[in-house]
């Protein structure tokens, strides 16, 4: 690890690092802050390329613009970026994609990224590292990530997962708060919404363990980076969720877009119904779900447990290497 008066490593090993993000609260780019720092300090080149939708997306949301994506963000079919900052046949070592979750799915602007010509260009035969931070079901989305990028012909060979610093029935009225009003502060007793900031602040460890990483041309091998610090943890009873959610999702998406393209008015009452439904789902079936997961957890243990290790792959939740690149 490189510590404050060590000199940097030789020029000719310092590393080119693509670093694309897209962040509407700025709780994101917090984060990718926090990982690239390391990398910069010690010498490595790191171009971060901001997406910015050609129709930028609101912030906050009014309720019914974060409806009407809705069916777009199921079906992966994202508008249009502005141009990148960065040519398409540029040539990078690494590539990081830091990335929110709408709608069990990830953000439009990253989808578009990840479908069009010029970014598939930039991660063909790279390796990629992906980073989340969202409520805490990322699951779903993370699969569509690791589709799209073998799609393009990168290699994905680490996942860094953040999530919400509240309960998960708290965040269920914290998040849509946060959502539509852009007030994230401690409310009606409940934690404040987003990651919690010592989080923020411990995923500088990441960027100690990436640069020496590639000081030492790790990025080159097939192996995972970041094993050893607690890069993404699971809860699989949450991923049982997530795919009965998925389903009910990818009905409702495709029924939704029969009415209609989003921003037109003939589908607005359709949309109407699907918000209801899924209130009753937030305040009925995932409840409940947890609940019979919980009272049949001896039961489903072993193949929680299962799902859990398959599911924290590459990177996974071990901790042996911490103590070495936390600050």
């Amino acid at each position: 690890m490189l510590e404050s008066g060590v000199s940097p490593p030789p020029e000719n090993t310092l590393k080119n690092v693509l670093v694309v993000n897209y962040s509407q609260t700025g709780q994101l780019a917090d984060i990718t802050a926090q990982l690239i720092g390391p990398l910069r300090a010690a010498g490595h080149q790191v171009h971060l390329e901001t997406l910015v939708p050609a129709t930028p997306f609101p912030w906050p949301w009014p309720i019914v613009d974060f409806v009407d994506i809705f069916p777009e963000c199921v079906q992966l079919d994202a508008p249009p970026l502005k141009p990148l900052g960065v040519a398409p046949n540029a040539q990078f070592d690494l590539v990081i994609l830091t990335y929110q979750v709408w709608y069990l799915s990830p953000a439009l602007p990253m989808t578009a990224f990840l479908k069009s010509p010029a970014g598939q260009h930039l991660i063909r035969n790279k390796p990629v590292i992906t980073l989340v931070a969202c409520r805490n079901m990322w699951l779903s989305a993370q699969r569509t990530m690791q589709q799209l990028i073998a799609e393009a012909g990168g290699q994905l060979r680490d996942h860094l997962a953040f999530t919400d610093q509240g309960h998960a029935l708290a965040t269920f009225i914290t998040t849509p708060r946060w959502v539509l009003t852009g007030k994230r502060d401690s409310f009606l007793g409940l934690p404040p919404a987003g990651v919690a900031p010592q989080e923020i602040r411990a995923a500088k460890r990441f960027g100690r363990a990436l640069a020496d990483a590639l000081d030492n041309d790790a990025e080159r091998t097939a192996a995972p980076l970041l094993s050893g610090l607690r890069a993404c943890t699971v809860d699989p009873r949450l991923a049982i969720s997530e795919q009965a959610g998925l389903r009910a999702f990818r009905f409702w998406s495709k029924f939704i877009r029969c009415f209609g393209k989003r921003g037109q008015w003939q589908r607005r009452p359709i949309l109407l119904l699907f918000a209801v439904y899924l209130l009753a789902m937030v305040l009925t079936i995932v409840p409940l779900s947890l609940l019979l997961q919980w009272l049949f957890s001896p039961l489903l243990k072993p193949r929680l447990d299962r799902l859990r290790a398959e599911l924290e792959l590459p990177s996974g939740s071990q901790e042996f290497n911490m103590k070495n690149y936390e600050s």
